[in-house]
């Protein structure tokens, strides 16, 4: 089974997306720029779709990086909905701080991407049965599988610094793929970092929880707090297990979130608290990867 069976028991509170109108008055709305505006001092970058080999196949994935210079590496890991632009321009956002990131479809073995229709509604029964059926196609194994193909890819890229860590980030189901890539690189992965991420403790031996006494990362943990309404032991057991492994971590809930506000097509997007949590997430990658 993989990890994220329980996804199945969040409130996902119907992940479609939101307009571009929808989006643009939300943002206005909560007083902050836009997600896809440049910021100052933003370094120029290029991206573009690039193909991984692995031992199961092709993966098509997105690779951005500033146009200049060598930087730390970043696997991105996107949610249920799979790659799509979203997470094209989220991962540009990461490479004008500074960083050169490869996002991923984690379902290539299926399909490639887009793996979700426009306007994916997850509430829809035949759109929640599919999506939910190209998650249970993914093991931990896949993902052990895949991390070991991606993070030598990242490492082969002229944009990419080798002489400072590497970070993982996950989003929902992505979550604990950040765990197994940080476990299976512990002198390679510097930093982690889950948004509203799904089934990261479970009561199964293979636990994503379970693998943090094998990782070397400090972490972020952004919560949804629909989601700690449901398992509220879990942020707990999170922060023991990373105490006992002696490893920074901020693991914290977002009031007012539901499961995929930080992700800015999802109809429960919160521009507030996602930008809250993006700032973080910052902040963990200057510290962890200088």
């Amino acid at each position: 089974m993989c990890d994220q069976d329980d996804l199945e028991a969040m409130d996902y509170a119907g992940s479609a997306k939101l307009s571009r109108r929808q989006f643009g008055v939300l943002a206005a709305g909560a007083g902050l720029v836009s997600l896809w505006s440049r910021r100052a001092r933003a370094a120029e970058v290029t991206g573009a779709p690039v193909t991984v080999r692995t031992t199961d196949g092709l993966c098509d994935a997105y690779f951005t990086h500033p146009r200049t210079g060598v930087h730390p590496g970043i696997l991105m890991w996107p949610d249920i909905f799979g790659l799509r632009p979203t997470f094209e321009r989220m991962a540009d956002r990461l490479a004008e701080s500074g960083y050169a990131v490869l996002v991923v479809n984690p379902f290539y073995r299926t399909r490639r991407a887009p793996t979700s229709p426009p306007d994916a509604d997850f509430s829809n029964p035949a759109t929640r049965s599919m999506l939910l059926d190209l998650m249970h196609s993914l093991t931990p194994e896949h993902t052990v599988t895949d991390a070991r193909a991606f993070v030598p890819w990242l490492d082969e890229q002229r944009a990419v610094s080798r002489s400072r860590k590497m970070a993982s980030t996950g989003y929902c189901m992505g979550g604990p793929f950040t765990l197994r890539t940080a476990a299976a690189f512990p002198e390679r992965i510097g930093a982690g970092a889950t948004f509203h991420g799904a089934a990261l403790v479970t009561d199964r031996p293979d636990s994503p929880h379970r693998l943090i006494p094998e990782i070397r990362a400090e972490y972020l943990m952004a919560i949804a707090a629909s989601d700690d309404r449901k398992q509220p032991d879990a942020k707990l057991m999170l922060r023991e297990a990373f105490a006992r492994a002696h490893l920074a971590a901020e693991i914290e809930v977002y009031p007012g979130t539901q499961h995929g506000w930080c992700v800015p097509d999802s109809r429960v997007y919160d521009a507030a608290q996602a930008e809250k949590a993006w700032v973080r997430q910052l902040l963990l990658l200057k510290r962890a990867l200088a």
